[in-house]
């Protein structure tokens, strides 16, 4: 038999057609053509490739891939340039939808793009259901037989769970939920998939995975940037709209699920819905325990002075929308009944830092005097997720000398110095999965609202609550009333750098 190693076969985006709605925009700009220009340098995308931009902003095929194109080099060029197309229009106008319908079928004759289309969404929220109803209209939802028509939709995908639910309600009359793709960048990112490697290629450490052996958890997601030019969209977000339904259940979900029964689209997804149905709600009554806002307000040093929320550009003077949210949140299954997870995210914080920390339980009994052990902190794993991407296994150790004493080390690994490997960057790779129809990394219908049931009871909380927004200082740790959530049972904040 012959059991020579199996080459793993690079995975390359089929013929197709990808249209971006929001052409014009700066996600498009920033994210989406840089996704599509890595794809072509590292030979993920084939000749038989189109991309169409579709936006308010009258622009021409040639002014459209001038911006698509503009400091690409000429082998890229060559591969895209004949193929970028550029519709102008409105996203609730027929017309539109009738000039991309002819524009996608020319470009399947002259490209070859076999009628594979990947429609993005990549505009403000509002235009979500005027494009998918415009698409529909035009019969571009169906696709033919043996190609696909496939939908991305950029979060927020809703308010809350009624919005949400009346969204599905407009993308399920257009496209079956196998073919919709709902985007959270995050989970593009290697070290965000790397959670998944750590638990489930390593048998080391699913035994002390679980409320036997891990104290608590908390799940950090800082930024020091305040809300800069999105005063406006923040205004009417906050931090558990954009940051906690999203982003940290995600990675909650992924840290703390059950092993699936395989990594397809379905397994996966099936154990992240699991875990959020067992989030207990917390009541009305539990919320000013369990969860505590903030915004923060003027601060930093003389040379580097922060403006306050209530200061910046498209925000209202009396705003009361959170910049800060930090909650306890409890998940009633067998395996994590009676661990507390903390879970936080802010702006115009100290540090910029995504992290999952499990510390540990104390050793049940010391035989070391409590004299030798000079700073001891209890045993941790850390996922680094941003920035310095890594694991830090954190444990006590004798310090070298004549005397007995112990303190804390850390054993570190670190993604920049064992892997060669370029890191794609998220959107490249969920891009190309959107093209391969692999769906693994992507939020189901389910899912999604299984986030907006955990935080609508808390945002509508905070809504009807018209005491004071407590508030911090820009560059500090968050409002104090977030060192007392978790102080009650005497544990603290791990604050990097502090």
């Amino acid at each position: 038999m012959d059991h020579a190693p199996q080459l793993i076969q690079e995975r390359s985006a089929p013929p197709a057609t990808l249209v971006i709605f929001g052409a014009s925009g700066d996600l498009t700009r920033r994210k989406l053509l840089p996704a599509v220009e890595n794809l072509a340098r590292h030979g993920r995308l084939p000749d038989q490739f189109a991309l169409v931009g579709v936006a308010r902003t009258p622009m021409s095929d040639e002014q459209f891939a001038e911006s698509a194109l503009g400091g690409r080099s000429l082998a890229e060029k060559r591969q895209l340039a004949g193929g970028i197309r550029y519709v102008a229009g409105g996203y609730d106008d027929p017309d539109t939808y009738k000039r991309l319908a002819e524009t996608l079928d020319e470009l399947d004759a002259q490209r070859g793009t076999s009628g594979n289309r990947l429609f993005y969404l990549s505009t403000p929220a509002n235009a979500f259901e005027p494009v998918i109803c415009g698409l529909a209209g035009a019969g571009l939802n169906q696709a033919n037989e043996g190609s696909f028509a496939r939908l991305v939709i950029e979060k927020p995908y809703g308010r809350d769970v009624a919005s949400a639910r009346e969204l599905d309600g407009v993308v399920h009359a257009a496209f079956d939920e196998h073919n919709v793709f709902r985007i959270d960048h995050y989970l593009g990112k290697d070290t965000v998939q790397n959670v998944l490697a750590l638990r489930f290629a390593n048998s080391i450490f699913q035994p002390i995975w679980d409320r036997s052996w891990v104290d608590h958890v908390q799940i950090t997601v800082a930024e020091t940037l305040g809300v800069g030019t999105r005063g406006g969209f923040y205004e009417s977000a906050g931090a558990m709209r954009d940051i906690v339904q999203n982003h940290v259940l995600q990675v909650l979900a992924l840290a703390l699920m059950e092993p699936p029964a395989s990594f397809g689209g379905e397994g996966l997804r099936s154990e992240k819905v699991k875990l959020l149905q067992a989030i207990r709600l917390p009541t009305d009554r539990d919320i000013a325990d369990a969860a505590v806002r903030g915004q923060y307000t003027r601060g930093g040093t003389r040379e580097e002075l922060m403006a306050g929320y209530r200061e910046e550009v498209g925000v209202d003077p009396l705003s009361r929308t959170e910049t800060y949210a930090a909650l306890r949140l409890n998940v009633d299954n067998w395996r994590w009944a009676g661990v507390p997870f903390y879970v936080r995210t802010g702006k115009r914080l100290p540090a910029r830092v995504t992290e999952v920390a499990l510390q540990f339980q104390r050793p049940p009994h010391l035989p070391i005097p409590t004299n030798q052990l000079t700073e001891l902190d209890a045993d941790a794993l850390i996922l680094r997720i941003q920035p310095n991407e890594g694991i830090s296994l954190r444990f006590g150790a004798k310090v070298p000398g004549h005397s007995f004493r112990v303190r804390t080390a850390a054993m570190e690994f670190s993604y920049d110095q064992t892997f060669v490997e370029e890191s794609p960057e998220a959107y490249e790779r969920l891009l190309l999965d959107a093209l391969l129809g692999d769906a693994s990394l992507f939020i189901r219908s389910d899912e999604v609202e299984q986030s907006w049931r955990v935080v609508d009871p808390i945002i509508e909380h905070w809504a009807n609550d018209r005491s004071p927004i407590p508030t911090y200082e820009a560059a500090s740790w968050g409002p104090t009333d977030a060192d007392r959530l978790i102080g009650r049972n005497g544990r603290k904040w791990r604050n990097v750098g502090a």
